[in-house]
């Protein structure tokens, strides 16, 4: 007898069809089908029941995309929504990138960035192929975040993910060998982090 094993993709774009909007063909056709690894489903999980929560009525919200992008998870979308709502939504959505970033894509374990030839991907050590990506020492889970407004440079904010917490914790960008310069973030180290 044959079990068979039901897709986590359709199982998230069913239990959140008000972010997704699956078309008639069927949840497995949505726009924002996540091309990513199981192991980050419990992320997407956990963001998406953020963001519905976040979402009041008269608000609009759509899932565009959602994949794996040099080793961390992306999370793209598009709505109307007032300015509370897509705060709490914009920090969701970092707190899962920041995530899957220290999170294996296949399993959901603890992980980093690992280098296979041109690919990058976050694995845990079963998992893992090629050579860990060496960073600089203090920019582990770094996420740093440029602010414009209107078109013009506001500042930057550096943070760092805590995975035992699934919080950010500031930091300060000239402590950790960040230069910001011109509005434009900067740093030595390859695979710092991203935002």
């Amino acid at each position: 007898m044959t079990s068979i094993v039901g897709d986590w993709r359709i199982d998230l774009i069913k239990a959140y069809p008000n972010l997704f909007h699956p078309p008639g063909a069927g949840p497995e056709v949505a726009r924002g089908y996540p091309a990513c690894g199981r192991g980050w489903r419990g992320i997407l999980n956990s963001a998406c029941a953020k963001i519905e929560a976040a979402i009041t009525e008269g608000e609009s919200f759509k899932v565009v995309q959602i994949k794996e992008r040099l080793g961390t998870l992306r999370f793209y979308w598009r709505g109307n929504l007032s300015t509370g709502a897509e705060t709490k939504i914009v920090e969701a959505i970092a707190l899962a990138e920041a995530r899957s970033a220290c999170s294996c894509e296949q399993c959901g374990e603890e992980g980093r960035l690992y280098r296979a030839g041109g690919m990058l991907t976050t694995c845990c050590a079963v998992h893992a192929k090629g050579r860990p990506v060496e960073l600089t020492p203090g920019l582990e889970n770094a996420h740093i975040v440029q602010r414009i407004v209107d078109g013009q440079f506001r500042g930057v904010t550096c943070s760092r993910y805590v995975r035992a917490t699934g919080t950010f914790v500031d930091m300060l960008p000239d402590a950790s060998g960040i230069e910001v310069r011109g509005g434009i973030s900067s740093s030595t180290c390859e695979g710092a982090g991203h935002g």
